[in-house]
């Protein structure tokens, strides 16, 4: 069987991703420091090496102690993690870099590989830890990519839009969650037609297989739920997900004012934010729909202690503008 090396696998995506490699038929070794806990501990067909990846020759001793056919780059977040691992590993099948939808530097909807422009990204940029240049350093990464495939590499790239799912530790959605689930009415912020497009977890990881198995040298690759809800629609697909029946609140920038601003609610955006999986669904991938995916997602957020609560408003905060609001 096919070996496949994830740099990282531990956590969120990379836990989806190594399941999902499995279920294929892969065998998967983890590489990482090994400072976050093994959920595939017990399974001994998992394997793990410590490895630092940005000691460069550590990671060339796991190039060829391993000699996998596969390399996942789940955790490449500056563009000499990139130039680094497609050196080290140029003569495997496949090496995928996750991107994000945030390379992109220029607002189209939606946003098309090859398209779109990518941020720019200045030497000091692309060395800098903060989130601000995240995307920019995201799109140096992708630059990398091109570079090496250029060189014989069969590097690509995947680009995700907000990812979420069981074991998402962001505690994005877990926000919206626990709000939906504990509470009768909620805030939304604005009018309801904020809209940021979604990745499924489960979708990203097959999409990080597909584009393995058959995606081409050079290329980036787009991944997002097909349908993009604005953000009342999918307070109405997690309230049915719950099972609850919520009243949403909707408060404008006035109404919030002077306790809170728009963005201070996870997931709202001002301005649209989509990107095409067309190019995607050509190698084909395929999409999980909200309500199965919804549906694994509530049912871990519940097991879990996660309730977002420091990823927006505190409630309390939110309970007074619903009482100003009379409602």
């Amino acid at each position: 069987m096919p070996t496949v090396l994830c740099i990282g696998g531990t956590r969120f995506i990379g836990r989806a991703t190594v399941s999902e490699f499995r279920e294929h038929g892969y065998d998967v070794i983890l590489c990482n420091r090994g400072r976050h806990s093994n959920p595939f501990v017990d399974d001994p067909a998992i394997e793990h090496v410590t490895c630092d990846r940005r000691n460069d020759e550590q990671l060339r001793v796991v190039a060829d102690s391993v000699d996998p056919d596969v390399v996942l780059d789940l955790v490449a977040y500056y563009p000499r993690d990139v130039r680094v691992a497609t050196d080290v590993f140029d003569t495997v099948d496949a090496y995928v870099f996750v991107s994000s939808g945030d390379a992109y530097g220029e607002h189209r909807v939606p946003k098309r590989e090859g398209e779109a422009a990518l941020e720019p990204c200045t030497t000091e940029e692309a060395t800098d830890d903060t989130p601000e240049t995240y995307g920019k350093r995201k799109a140096e990464g992708d630059r990398e990519v091109f570079a090496a495939a250029e060189g014989g590499v069969r590097a690509m790239s995947v680009r995700p839009t907000i990812v979420y799912g069981p074991h998402d530790y962001t505690g994005r959605l877990d926000y919206w969650l626990a709000r939906v689930d504990n509470h009768d009415r909620v805030v939304v912020p604005g009018d309801g037609t904020s809209l940021h497009q979604l990745a499924y977890v489960g979708d990203v990881a097959s999409a990080l297989r597909v584009v393995a198995e058959e995606g081409q040298a050079g290329e980036a690759y787009n991944v997002g739920d097909r349908h993009a809800p604005a953000m009342a629609e999918l307070l109405e697909l997690l309230a049915a997900a719950c099972d609850r029946d919520v009243e949403t609140v909707y408060a404008g920038a006035r109404e919030l004012a002077p306790d809170l601003r728009l963005d201070d609610f996870p997931l709202y955006n001002d301005q649209p934010h989509l990107l095409s999986t067309e190019k995607l669904r050509g190698l084909g991938w395929e999409w999980t729909p909200h309500a199965t995916a919804l549906e694994a997602t509530v049912a871990e957020h519940r097991e879990s202690d996660r309730n977002g609560s420091d990823r927006g408003p505190r409630r309390d905060v939110e309970e007074d503008i619903i009482d100003r609001l009379g409602m």
